[in-house]
């Protein structure tokens, strides 16, 4: 009985997880927006930002900082919890900026928790909470605060992986 419990957790998360990524899954209007912005650009447009130079001509490749856990935002209903949305974030810093940021970890932290916990409640996790128009708010947000925290090091935020987790009541 030991050994039949972890595998039918295991096969009870990955059904949960199809499931999830089924009923999310967004309709063919949605898919049709996403691949009109994915789309190779017309001549005379760049289809990619210019790298980064410096004073030299030299281009400068940015750093990439992982954040050591996940962040766990509940979402609450009526004061109820309804759901667990999970996020990790990595932060594109300068060269030489991953030392600095590191140490300040634990205020970069604590500040996107504030973040995330406001983009909950306000209602950013609910629905299609992948939309494009909820992700650039949510996106913005946390690059704002990291530029507070942290100064111009941080160049950009990336939000790795995001998931959300309704619970039944």
């Amino acid at each position: 009985m030991g050994k039949i419990l972890p595998i039918l957790m295991a096969l009870i998360g990955a059904g949960a997880g199809v499931g999830a990524g089924i009923m999310l899954k967004p309709d063919s209007a949605e898919q049709k927006d996403v691949a009109d912005c994915t789309s190779p650009a017309s001549e005379g447009e760049h289809s990619a930002l210019p790298p980064t130079v410096d004073e030299h001509g030299q281009e400068i490749t940015p750093e990439y900082v992982k954040m050591n856990n996940q962040f766990v935002i509940p979402v609450l209903k009526d004061g109820n919890m309804a759901a667990l949305v999970v996020l990790s974030i990595s932060l594109e810093v300068t060269p030489g900026g991953k030392e600095a940021t590191f140490q300040r970890e634990p205020k970069l932290r604590d500040a996107f928790n504030q973040v995330l916990f406001d983009h909950a409640n306000s209602g950013g996790f609910d629905g299609v909470f992948t939309n494009s128009n909820k992700m650039v708010v949510l996106h913005d947000s946390l690059y704002e605060v990291a530029q507070k925290v942290a100064g111009p090091v941080v160049q950009d935020i990336l939000i790795n992986d995001i998931v959300r987790q309704d619970i039944k009541g």
